[in-house]
């Protein structure tokens, strides 16, 4: 199998109407290896959770930490009206349910940095060059990632004009200006009908999204200049918590997205962008993803679609475990098109290549 270089993979793609980019957690291990290798904020999570705690997760069957919260919370509010002697119990759920917010707060802080200056300017220049192959001037693509980690905010965020080499994003994730209130320190989602120039999508959410009830809340760095886990901290003691997937199946993750407005419109952005077609075709990148069952509610539109070509970065031997399974997994892809549809072409290229972050 050849293996491309991710330039030679881009000059192939060249005749196609657009490339869209799709990323996975490699995206972020590139960068902070020794931090986004962890294997997954839930675990991290657990390391401090009571034997009841985990079991109540285990009960409900579920990672989302929002769910285990509230059902804890609404749990100690009624328990006492069916049994006034079970106080205690009532208490201890209360304070089960402050304390994981605590070790949610604690599991971010400890695998995110928790700064945009912790990450170089050479790091996000090269990150943002990677990018303006998608979404570059001219381009026209979009980006969907299945990370909740904020680097790839940062990277957009990152625009030093005054460089001379300075690379423009044409970049909207959707978020506007409360016009309510024009000075709050986040910004709002303000629904499909105001994101028709949307090109960044989170697929799965993000550690900076914060679902506050009547609205969905973006806190920027810009405008506070406070540090991720800070901001948690605030958001949850207000209730807002934070909007992402957590680990779990396929059919887990769907129910999630289903059930957020903004997180159906951001697959159904993907699902448009699989399945409609266009004059002269359309590639799709993917970028640090093992295209695992796990992420079948997303895959699934790319086997069932009409994107013509893949671009799969791969890392290290191909011959390895992890690479055989990965491609494996791509093969399961190519055979679920219909013969209805135009043949799904694809090529691998070398990870190390793209120069992600330099």
């Amino acid at each position: 199998m050849k293996i491309l270089t991710f330039q030679e993979a881009i000059d192939a793609s060249q005749k196609y109407t657009k490339r869209h980019l799709l990323l996975g957690n490699g995206f972020s291990i590139a960068c902070k290896p020794q931090i986004f290798t962890y294997g997954s904020l839930f675990s991290e999570a657990m390391k401090k959770m009571s034997k009841e705690l985990i079991a109540v997760f285990e009960a409900l069957k579920t990672r989302d930490f929002e769910e285990v919260i509230k059902a804890l919370q609404n749990a100690s509010a009624i328990i006492t009206a069916y049994n006034p002697r079970l106080g205690r119990i009532s208490k201890l759920m209360n304070t089960e349910a402050v304390q994981l917010k605590n070790d949610l707060i604690n599991a971010i802080a400890g695998t995110h940095p928790a700064r945009p200056n912790e990450i170089t300017d050479n790091q996000y220049q090269s990150c943002r060059e990677f990018l303006s192959n998608f979404i570059g001037e001219g381009r026209g693509g979009k980006v969907y990632t299945l990370n909740y980690d904020l680097l790839l905010y940062w990277a957009l965020m990152h625009e030093e004009r005054e460089s001379p080499k300075y690379i423009s994003l044409h970049h909207d994730d959707g978020f506007r200006k409360d016009q309510e209130y024009l000075d709050a320190e986040y910004v709002e989602w303000q629904g499909e009908g105001a994101s028709h120039g949307q090109n960044i999508h989170y697929l799965h959410g993000a550690l900076h999204l914060f679902d506050a009830g009547h609205q969905l809340q973006k806190y920027t760095w810009v405008n506070t200049g406070r540090a991720l886990v800070d901001q948690a901290n605030e958001a949850l003691k207000k209730d807002a918590f934070p909007l992402f997937v957590a680990e779990g199946n396929f059919r887990a993750k769907q129910e999630k997205i289903q059930h957020s407005a903004y997180l159906h419109h951001n697959l159904k952005s993907f699902a448009g962008t699989c399945t409609s077609a266009t004059k002269k075709g359309k590639a799709l990148f993917i970028f640090g993803h093992s295209l695992h069952q796990n992420d079948f509610h997303i895959l699934k539109f790319i086997g069932a679609g009409k994107i013509n070509h893949l671009f799969i970065s791969i890392f290290g031997d191909e011959n390895d475990k992890e690479n055989k399974k990965m491609i494996a997994n791509v093969n399961e892809i190519i055979a679920s098109r219909p013969r209805a549809l135009p043949t799904l072409e694809v090529d691998y290229f070398d990870a190390n290549s793209a120069h992600v972050w330099g």
